[in-house]
């Protein structure tokens, strides 16, 4: 008998602690500290499988699985290092590139800027991670950047098994081919019997195989731009495969010793969609809508005509959107003035400090990429809605 009180005791130890562990935490957390200085990893209501290591003690943390944190963990993380570490090209004229003293530029990097000026306040608090096609998504997956921001296509698979969200397309673009002028050949079918240069790895390489499909050719595979290029100089191949604005990139910084641009023609095709924009791991929401938000509010901002020459002049607005946006006061449904939060875990002024950095989103076209750039792209599907295009900002209420 008493064995039976005793054993019973212990049972009903043994459950009230449980019950006190759940109440306290409901999600399971294991921490790890260690390798490169004292670096952890943070499993929370997922398995967390991201060693420790890395930039000197930077902390990933982990969420039901992919490379994100849980709520608000990324941008705590950001705010903690004090720079964004952004996954880029650097080998795209136009979009995201690099100059003989190592300095970014390009529409890519603008956005990059954005989100940096947004979070920290400072546009230039970037830490630019170039990465290939093949390495992109890994980085991602790994928590060494905290966003993708480099020509990169929203696919299903992509969005459902890389651990990767995507947000706000910020360029709508198309597969398109390039060839030697003087090759003679002025359609995509012309290349059948042809080799045909291609990154790995991307959704080009797929989309050619779709192309070419009952032609007969040869796809030669690269993993970065610059051994392809040379490979299409050297006339290992006749065609050069990719989104058509970066083919307009190529074009555009031709070497004048090859023939400048005059020498490489971009055949008319467009023989696919290709949605381009930001990623960002799983599992974090706050702070994919932060991104999303950013991307937003240039386009926003150039709809409500708001540019970073102006912007000051808006701040007598009465225009109650444009309020909201610029974190100026509106009156709340009681009638009194407040500061609008949308809950985006950002200083009032951040959409400010977006436009004053790098502009609205025809700006930031323009400058990089627009007509009047050695690319001399125009808007087509990038001009705002209300010009027949496809950039659309929802409500900012």
């Amino acid at each position: 008998m008493k064995r039976l009180v005793v054993l019973l005791a212990v049972i009903a130890m043994v459950l009230a602690a449980c019950t006190t562990a759940a109440e306290d935490d409901p999600d399971t957390e294991t921490t790890a500290a260690g390798g490169d200085d004292g670096a952890a990893t943070t499993a929370a209501g997922g398995t967390a499988t991201t060693a420790a290591g890395g930039d000197g003690g930077t902390a990933t943390t982990a969420a039901g699985g992919g490379g994100g944190g849980g709520a608000g963990a990324t941008l705590a993380a950001v705010k903690e290092r004090g720079t964004l570490n952004c996954g880029v090209n650097d080998a795209v004229p136009g979009f995201g590139f690099t100059d003989a003293e190592g300095n970014f530029s390009g529409f890519d990097i603008d956005y990059c800027k954005a989100v940096a000026a947004a979070v920290l306040g400072d546009p230039e608090a970037v830490d630019y991670r170039p990465l290939t096609a093949q390495q992109r998504f890994t980085a991602i997956q790994s928590g060494e950047i905290d966003v993708l921001i480099r020509n990169t296509t929203w696919t299903a698979t992509r969005d459902g098994t890389e651990g990767a969200t995507f947000l706000t397309t910020t360029f709508y673009d198309g597969q398109g081919m390039l060839v030697r002028s003087d090759s003679g050949i002025t359609e995509v079918d012309g290349l059948e019997g042809s080799a045909i240069c291609v990154l790995s790895g991307t959704t080009t390489e797929l989309n050619l195989a779709s192309r070419m499909a009952g032609l007969d050719y040869t796809p030669l595979t690269f993993e970065d731009n610059e051994p392809l290029q040379a490979a299409f100089l050297q006339g290992q191949c006749d065609g050069w495969t990719s989104d058509k604005s970066q083919l307009a990139g190529v074009r555009s910084a031709w070497p004048e010793g090859e023939g400048g641009p005059e020498a490489v023609t971009i055949l008319d095709e467009t023989f696919s969609k290709e949605p381009l924009g930001p990623v960002v791991a799983d599992g974090d929401s706050e702070w994919a809508q932060i991104v999303d938000w950013v991307v937003i509010a240039t386009i926003a901002a150039e709809e409500k005509g708001i540019e970073s020459g102006n912007i000051d002049t808006f701040s007598d607005s009465e225009d109650t959107e444009i309020r909201r946006l610029l974190g100026l006061e509106v009156e709340d449904e009681e009638g009194n003035l407040a500061t609008f939060d949308a809950g985006l875990g950002l200083d009032s002024g951040w959409a400010v400090n977006v436009i004053e950095a790098v502009g609205n989103y025809g700006e930031i076209y323009a400058r990089n990429v627009g007509p009047e750039t050695a690319l001399g792209l125009e808007r087509g599907l990038n001009a705002l809605w209300t010009d027949g295009g496809l950039q659309y900002a929802p409500p900012y209420r």
